[in-house]
């Protein structure tokens, strides 16, 4: 049986004075049995002189180096036996690295030949995909954090029906998003609008999903609204290692961060940008705004709220919260909560956050710009209308304000700085108080009966709002709104 004859004829340039082409088969050979490669030789007068054959790749690359070198060396041999056994996509990237061309190399053995010929070969050279020392960075920070971010799903479990001779309830979903593993103890994080549906139904059920491992039933150990941030908890055993928590006091403007996600279903989705702006305030779930937030280009879709924003070292910087968007899907503004003022160990001790207070309620800011039109002059401030009895407050005699039968006011205290702070508003002092902690002590600048020539600093140890649940807290009198 004749050998076919080859349809290509391809030219390799080596070292030294030889071309070497590879041709059909030599005629004189067709009727070996054992397929062989033919290499046709050519001096650099152009002339050939005649024709070789060999069997096997091993057999080809210890014939080129003895054409390249005329004596083939160990260090070449070794180069050869190395190369020979990495594929042949390896074998691209490491000419893509180069920016040699391959594109007329039709087998891996040509591949082998233009490896060692191009510049600056080195024994033992990295052959990692061809990505940068950057790219490199972002897959393996992806590899080591992906693993601990989650996909949450919410379901309400409905009534019984009868289907032929059983009940059987159905789970209708009723909200996704995403979350991350935050200790070894099966604690997760997510925003509160994630899991929200299922604080409100009596039935709830919330299924947990980590990478490589099968859903998991989640209990709800505790939530923020306000915060919009909320605990989960499931079984701790064979648990991936808990992301690394960073800082985010000292973010830039510029810098490189990561978010992964599931949006809109699509699990361990990972996008990349930079922090574009800090110090935002977003309005909260809620109702009250979140201040603070850490402003970035990075895609943020429906599906990413709870998940993790990391930065270059795939350190917790934030949690992805929401998206400025005319059209519900990213337009590069997407929001997260800053890691430093997240109230997640709060969560998982007591089940709440725990608020300080100084124990007093205070007036609706419409209602102090309504009193300012009566008295015609300005008062930047909070009013006090109550001071709970036995409070810090009332400790440092602090004096609210009282409404008479007639509807006349006496003024009492006004609110107008907490440790050289200015309070214009009711939010200001809520926010200048709820970032200090319980027993904590505050300088409160205060105008008696809303006097500005009366102007005194009190000091007030702060107090839990659960102690005072009793006999009030920090909030607003119903009188005076």
């Amino acid at each position: 049986m004749k050998m076919p004859r080859s349809p290509f004829l391809l030219t390799l340039v080596g070292c030294g004075q030889l071309t070497l082409s590879f041709i059909s088969p030599h005629p004189k050979a067709v009727a070996h049995r054992q397929p062989k490669t033919y290499i046709q030789y050519y001096r650099g007068d152009g002339h050939h002189h005649g024709f070789s054959n060999i069997v096997g790749g091993d057999a080809y690359l210890h014939q080129v180096g003895t054409l390249r070198g005329g004596d083939s060396s160990n260090k070449n041999n070794s180069d050869y036996a190395s190369l020979s056994s990495l594929s042949v996509m390896e074998l691209k990237r490491l000419l893509d690295d180069r920016g040699v061309d391959y594109r007329d190399c039709l087998e891996k053995r040509d591949l082998v030949e233009r490896v060692v010929t191009s510049r600056g070969y080195r024994s033992g050279e990295s052959t990692s995909g061809g990505l940068s020392p950057e790219e490199n960075r972002v897959v393996n920070t992806f590899a080591r954090a992906s693993p601990s971010v989650a996909y949450i799903q919410t379901m309400s479990q409905q009534p019984l029906i009868q289907r032929g001779f059983s009940l059987k309830g159905t789970e209708v979903p009723t909200g996704a998003g995403s979350g991350f593993l935050w200790d070894d103890k099966g604690h997760i994080v997510t925003n509160y609008h994630v899991i929200a549906s299922a604080t409100k139904s009596k039935n709830p059920v919330i299924k947990v999903k980590l990478q490589g491992m099968d859903p998991q039933s989640a209990t709800i150990v505790g939530y923020e609204p306000e915060k919009d941030l909320a605990v989960l908890r499931i079984s701790s055993r064979n648990l991936p290692s808990p992301i690394e928590v960073g800082s985010s006091h000292d973010l830039v403007v510029g810098q490189s961060v990561l978010a992964i996600g599931n949006p809109f279903g699509l699990d361990y989705t990972l996008t990349t940008g930079v922090v574009s702006a800090l110090g935002r305030e977003v309005d909260g779930v809620g109702g009250r705004p979140i201040k603070g937030c850490v402003q970035t280009d990075a895609a943020i879709n429906p599906g990413n709220s709870g998940g993790p924003l990391l930065d270059s070292r795939g350190r917790l910087i934030g949690v992805n919260m929401a998206i400025f968007s005319t059209s519900g899907t990213s337009s590069g503004v997407g929001f997260s909560i800053p890691v430093d003022t997240t109230i997640v160990n709060q969560l998982i001790r007591y089940g709440k956050v725990v608020k300080p207070t100084i124990g007093v309620n205070v007036a609706d800011d419409r209602v102090l710009r309504s009193i300012e039109m009566q008295l015609k002059r300005e008062l930047a401030g909070v009013l006090v209308v109550e001071v709970v009895q036995g409070s810090p407050a009332d400790h440092a005699g602090m004096k609210a304000s009282t409404l008479r039968s007639d509807s006349s006011i006496v003024l009492g205290d006004l609110i107008v700085e907490i440790n050289g702070e200015k309070i214009i508003c009711v939010e200001d002092l809520l926010t200048a108080i709820e970032a200090r902690s319980e027993g904590e002590t505050v300088n409160v600048t205060l105008w008696r009966q809303c006097d500005k020539r009366l102007a005194e600093t009190v000091r007030v140890k702060l107090t839990s709002s659960d102690k005072l649940k009793n006999v009030g807290g920090l909030k607003k009198n119903n009188a005076w709104q």
